[in-house]
């Protein structure tokens, strides 16, 4: 399985193999010889080198080129080496190689490749000066751009950036990181490939959710099971200002086809007759409501949640005092994996977040980025610098799965995490939180409640939806086209 790891484990990781185990200079050369064996035709090439480990792998790879008969030119915004660095362009100088300096008039047209070494995984802040000028230079050249390690200008923790290159092919060396997936990544590197160098890694971790990390877990159905042997799911949610009969519908369909036995839909009840024509595979279950909204009564809702294995509420739920009072009747009383979504959160965010260390419930909490700062309290730009380690030091605290969405999705408990990088940009329209949420509710019908489980959906619903795109396109998607592709996804993991 594919590790992912920070920054500062990386730099940790390289640090500890250069002094124990390899010399720095082997490693660089291994590092260059893997990006130079990434792409099969170079032809006239441009490599463009900054000053760090980041433009020693340039020059081994220019020395490389050289050495095939290839036809190869450094570009140096700096003339300030590392000492493995200046190792392999003194080599490169001996051999004639040709060198330019990098000036605001660099023209790289006319060149086939350009190989992108101006900043490495160390980066921090904002390109500027003639780094900046050179970032331009590269993305204008109408060349095929390779970028070593992770495109200059990008952070390797958060894959944010306000100026970076934006890549053909991307070349992780020793391990990816999570700017490789996070924030813009996938905008700005259309491929990337990993090629290990013997690094090991020292330190924490996240997994790649890949269909390779389920597979153990998904087993083929036996023949003497029941629907009681997959599990009874609720779905609470709906008021009379969003009374998402589609949406709703779409969501309970989406958690009977992540496997559970029964679906349950829980609503207010002056809106349960406008989801009743929507609803075929499921049940509903009204709850009195006032003003379109579920009152609390602890009769009522011990009985809609009896013999249920899991739980998920808040979906169109509105803003209402009684949410308040169900919300933490449900985390004060029930045992129970519990996902808290959507206006959930909204609810949770106004609450005592103690509840959640002293309840019996295993909960799950999906939030976006800003959904997120209301419940923890950490500002957004904050969680878009580091969301990983934002998320885990949550999730730590508060003995809750989280399950943090983006442009790639990190799922962790503090201890194991996740990156699912799968989905599309067709998932960005009304109802694909309310699929997610079907899906994960569904899941943890039958299946254990762990980071893995909670993985396991973000790549269900992530790769739906890319097979939604390639059906109807990004622009034309909505949820409910994700909820349908859901099935195929299961037939390739099962095959």
């Amino acid at each position: 399985m594919e590790k992912i790891v920070s920054s500062r484990v990386m730099r940790e990781s390289d640090a500890y193999t250069c002094a124990n185990v390899t010399s720095s200079e082997e490693l660089m050369y291994r590092a260059g010889e893997g990006i130079y064996k990434s792409r099969k035709a170079w032809g006239k090439t441009a490599i463009v080198c900054g000053s760090g480990n980041n433009a020693g792998d340039g020059f081994v790879v220019a020395k490389l080129l050289h050495e095939d008969g290839g036809d190869a030119t450094v570009f140096l915004i700096s003339e300030k080496f590392s000492e493995s660095g200046k190792y392999y362009f003194d080599l490169c100088a001996e051999m004639g190689v040709k060198t330019e300096k990098c000036t605001e008039e660099t023209d790289l047209s006319g060149f086939d490749t350009v190989l992108d070494c101006i900043f490495g995984t160390g980066f921090h802040g904002e390109a500027r000066g003639l780094a900046a000028v050179m970032i331009d230079k590269i993305n204008e050249s109408g060349a095929y751009i390779v970028s070593a390690d992770i495109n200059s200008g990008l952070s390797a923790d958060s894959g944010t950036g306000t100026k970076c290159v934006r890549s053909d092919l991307t070349v992780s060396v020793g391990s990816y990181q999570y700017g490789h997936f996070l924030g813009m990544a996938k905008d700005v590197m259309r491929e990337k490939n990993n090629i290990d160098i013997g690094i090991e890694i020292r330190g924490e971790y996240a997994l790649l959710a890949e269909k390779e990390t389920f597979l153990p877990y998904v087993k083929p159905r036996a023949n003497h099971s029941n629907k009681g042997t997959y599990g009874y799911v609720g779905i609470m949610g709906g008021c009379r200002e969003y009374s998402g009969a589609v949406k709703l519908a779409g969501l309970g369909a989406s958690a009977l086809r992540s496997g559970c036995g029964v679906a349950k839909i829980i609503v207010p009840e002056s809106i349960a007759a406008a989801v009743a024509p929507y609803v075929l595979e499921e049940t509903i279950l009204p709850l009195a409501d006032e003003s379109g909204h579920i009152l609390f009564n602890k009769a009522a809702i011990d009985g809609a949640l009896a013999g249920l294995a899991a739980l998920s509420v808040g979906m169109g739920w509105g803003k209402s005092p009684e949410n308040t009072k169900i919300l933490e009747y449900i985390l004060a009383e029930k045992s129970l994996p519990l996902i808290i979504d959507a206006d959930g959160l909204n609810t949770l965010a106004r609450m005592d977040k103690s509840l959640l260390t002293n309840t019996a419930c295993r909960v799950v909490l999906t939030p976006h980025p800003k959904e997120f700062e209301r419940i923890s309290g950490v500002p957004t730009a904050e969680i878009s610098e580091n969301p990983v380690e934002t998320a885990q030091a949550f999730a730590r605290e508060y003995g809750v799965i989280l399950l943090l969405k983006g442009a790639s999705t990190v799922v962790t408990d503090g201890k194991s995490t996740f990156i699912c990088d799968r989905g599309s940009a067709g998932m960005a329209t009304a109802g694909s939180g309310d699929v997610l949420s079907g899906v994960l509710t569904g899941l943890l019908g039958y299946m254990e409640y762990s980071p893995r489980t909670v993985a396991l959906g973000a790549y269900l619903a992530g790769a739906a939806g890319e097979l939604a795109a390639e059906e109807y396109t990004p622009i034309a998607m909505t949820a409910g086209d994700t909820a349908r592709m859901l099935p195929r996804i299961w037939k390739g993991l099962l095959s």
